[in-house]
């Protein structure tokens, strides 16, 4: 528990500290960086909870997350409501269609539950490219409000940064206190036993429908938290490479790691923007992290270094007790 408000404390401490530092460098280009690092880290906090926690790979999370920015675009440009409405409500709405759309995949287990990710984030995306009428297809929506307060703080970089905060550590906060409670003890049971996990009793698709919802409901929130601080989306922003994009955040990270989902996301999206000097050299040098990343931190970055925790302490604890054996003969 401790351990997790540290975590929280630092974190706070870093986004409250991070705009200085951004307006130092120069202020609105790496506020826009660092803002869609805040969206996309969101994105793989909700997915890490299926893949990470629940062990259930998902190859189709950038579907659910257009569903949240189709949503939120059109309610503020057609409805014209204020962007602390349109949040809650894409998400609420991505959460029941994807509950709706996992009713009938949530009985599959391993590679099948992946490859049916993967078709529903492309039946998603196709939907998005060719019904017009309803998202104009290829043409996109634009002119999306930015998030504003009449009369108390109007739309700008540094408002956006701050939305995305708070967003950021009420999703660290909520799935951090899921993770670590009954339920969370529920889904790292369906992950490393799902047959044992029904046999104890646990309703094991009604788990994975749950914690498929309450991903949902988060990458909603990202997406309209991405059309309002873009002003513009089109389906081609919520494609299957963005689905492999989160997933790889998820495994640099670490799997089932809070902290690590927004490490893995800070190093992919902000190493290209700090190497961006060195013109396309840069994608070499962070496919180079990613593989070797892989290779020798296989549990990810925090996950590997959770583990060495472990055995340092363990390590510190036989070494007490070596001393004080030779002390006492």
């Amino acid at each position: 528990m401790k351990q997790r408000l540290s975590i929280l404390l630092l974190l706070v401490i870093v986004l409250a500290v991070l705009p200085g530092i951004l307006s130092l460098l120069g202020g609105g280009y790496w506020f826009r960086v660092v803002t869609t690092i805040g969206i996309f880290a969101i994105l793989t906090m909700s997915a890490n909870l299926i893949t990470g926690t629940t062990g259930l790979m998902t190859l189709g999370h950038a579907g659910f997350y257009g569903i949240g920015a189709y949503t939120a675009a059109l309610l503020a440009t057609q409805m014209h409501w204020p962007f602390y409405l349109t949040l809650p409500t894409a998400g609420g709405l991505t959460a029941l269609i994807g509950i709706l759309l996992a009713l009938p995949t949530m009985r599959l287990m391993g590679i099948y539950f992946a490859v049916a990710t993967l078709g529903l984030g492309e039946i998603i995306h196709v939907s998005l490219l060719n019904w017009v009428d309803f998202t104009r297809g290829p043409m996109g929506i634009s002119a999306i409000p930015g998030m504003a307060l009449p009369g108390v703080f109007g739309a700008s970089d540094l408002t956006h940064y701050y939305a995305v905060a708070t967003v950021v550590v009420v999703t660290v906060v909520v799935l951090g206190r899921l993770t670590h409670s009954y339920f969370g003890n529920a889904l790292r049971a369906v992950r490393e036993d799902d047959q044992c996990a029904a046999a104890m009793g646990l309703g094991v698709v009604k788990i994975k429908i749950q914690a498929f919802a309450i991903s949902c409901f988060f990458a909603g929130v990202a997406g309209a938290l991405w059309a309002h601080t873009t002003g513009y989306i089109s389906p081609g922003d919520f494609r299957f490479s963005e689905s492999i994009l989160i997933l790889a955040m998820i495994v640099v990270g670490g799997l089932g790691s809070l902290p690590g989902a927004i490490l893995g996301a800070t190093i992919l999206l902000g190493l290209p923007e700090v190497l961006r000097p060195i013109g396309d050299y840069r994608m070499i040098v962070v496919g180079v992290v990613m593989f070797l990343s892989i290779l020798f931190l296989p549990r990810g970055l925090l996950g590997e270094t959770a583990v060495l925790a472990v055995v340092r302490r363990q390590f510190g604890l036989a070494w007490n007790k070596t001393l004080n054996l030779g002390w006492h003969q």
